[in-house]
């Protein structure tokens, strides 16, 4: 079978910047900015995505072109007679249907808030507590979460089974357009609110006090983990992207294009928040240590429902709409991910593979619905506070993740026991645009694995 291709280079642009730009990008990056300091913690973060995200997801898209293949298969290709790297495909088969098990239920919440702007019925709600009600009756209203969580995974698989071209690439274009619109368009909104001068000084001028406040290592931790977490680089979601390109660019420049517009998602998501945390709620009130996804059900719905109505109503359907296409561009990437592994390993056409992973992925996804009702009772972590999408996420992003990524980088670096730099820098470099600097190697090699493994140790001590 022919490989397909994306149409264009903007596709395959957009789609690999949908896969990485995440809820993360708009809930996690500014509660760990508001709690570690602001505006330094912002450039330390942007330092880390250079030296970590940059590197890792070069290797990534380099293993996937070279390939030709998914993860599933790729390792099987290019590794050497004996080598082992293969087993490398249970890991990254495994971390994405993980990730989804945990992330097609919280798109279906992005959808319920966004029914609730649009009908009115949640601005009765103006405080947080009365909105941590509204969002604890949502997330265990067990049928409806089951009825909306399998309309995203039907909806997502039946785009991916109409192709590259004709669904993934298509669908996620006007998706990524309209999500920048939108942020684009709130930012503006935000920026000009009285009193939210304070809170764009606050995100864009570092601080001394504050990095004080914070505690130096602290701040340089949170920021190597955001920028580590933030591009889902290590599971080969963004491998695939790299296996339907061409040899016409070098992938140095193009790794770097998606990087950027993933942060720069991160960095307008900020530019929302803080104006109107200082506009209406006083000031940041972010909870580093609580980081979760109801920060956009109570507090942010609360500036929301603070806000002069309707525009507060408007303010909250846009942003709950741009919530949809960041959750819905990354669902659609690695569903892709996954069709390509059946489409390798069995004889399966698209239609059939879809078919089949939406029966297996609505079975996949009950343990975390669940878990906020009838399967409550099963806790762990620090005094049993953590619960069944609490694992799921720990082990996807605070494991698979980054050691995911450390196979790439070791199986491009490596001569004798992996793939080797020379072929790594042939196949990087060929093409037009940044070649991969050469002198590079040293740190490549010996320096940024260390760092993952630093970022892996982190990630349990952090947790426990």
């Amino acid at each position: 079978m022919q490989r397909e291709k994306f149409g264009s280079r903007l596709g395959f642009i957009l789609i690999s910047a949908g896969c990485a730009i995440g809820l993360g990008n708009v809930y996690r990056f500014p509660i760990l900015t508001g709690g570690y300091g602001g505006g330094f913690f912002v450039l330390i973060y942007i330092a880390f995505l250079l030296l970590l995200g940059l590197p890792i997801m070069t290797a990534e898209l380099t293993v996937g072109r070279a390939s030709q293949r998914s993860i599933a298969s790729s390792f099987d290709v290019l590794e050497k007679p004996g080598q082992k790297w293969h087993w490398m495909k249970y890991m990254g088969i495994a971390g994405n249907y993980l990730l989804m098990m945990f992330y097609t239920t919280i798109s279906s919440w992005m959808f319920i808030y966004f029914g609730k702007y649009l009908t009115g019925s949640i601005l009765t709600a103006q405080t947080v507590p009365e909105l941590g009600d509204v969002f604890g009756a949502t997330v265990t209203n067990t049928p409806l979460i089951i009825i909306m969580t399998f309309v995203v995974i039907i909806l997502c698989f039946g785009i991916c089974s109409l192709g590259l071209q004709k669904g993934v690439e298509r669908i996620t274009k006007v998706m990524m357009i309209l999500l920048f619109a939108l942020m684009i368009g709130l930012a503006i909104y935000s920026c000009t609110l009285k009193g939210g001068l304070e809170g764009l000084k606050f995100y864009l001028i570092p601080s001394v006090e504050n990095l004080q406040k914070a505690g130096a290592w602290t701040v340089i931790s949170a920021a190597m983990g955001q920028a580590f977490f933030s591009l889902s680089i290590g599971i080969g979601s963004i491998a695939i992207f790299g296996s339907y390109i061409s040899k016409e660019k070098r992938l140095l420049g193009e790794a770097a294009t998606i990087i950027s517009l993933d942060t720069s998602v991160a960095l307008i998501s900020g530019l929302i928040v803080f104006p109107a945390c200082f506009a209406y709620a006083g000031g940041v009130n972010a909870d580093p240590g609580t980081v979760g996804a109801s920060f956009l059900f109570t507090t942010l719905s609360s500036i929301f429902n603070a806000m002069a109505q309707p525009i507060g109503q408007i303010v909250g359907i846009l942003f709950f709409l741009f919530m949809i296409f960041a959750a819905l561009s990354t669902v659609i990437a690695v569903f892709e991910n996954i069709m390509s592994f059946w489409l390798e390993l069995t004889k399966f056409n698209r239609v059939k593979a879809a078919i089949i992973n939406i029966v297996l992925m609505c079975v996949l996804s009950l343990p975390c619905i669940l878990g906020f009702t009838v399967w409550s009772g099963f806790a762990w972590g620090p005094g049993g506070s953590k619960g069944i999408m609490d694992l799921e996420d720990f082990i996807i992003s605070n494991n698979l993740l980054p050691l995911g990524s450390l196979c790439y980088v070791l199986f491009c670096t490596y001569n004798k026991h992996g793939w080797g730099w020379s072929n790594f820098m042939t196949e990087v470099n060929t093409g037009k645009g940044v070649a991969f600097p050469k002198w590079l190697r040293v740190y490549v090699k010996y320096v940024l694995p260390l760092i993952i493994l630093i970022v892996w140790v982190q990630g349990w001590v952090t947790m426990f």
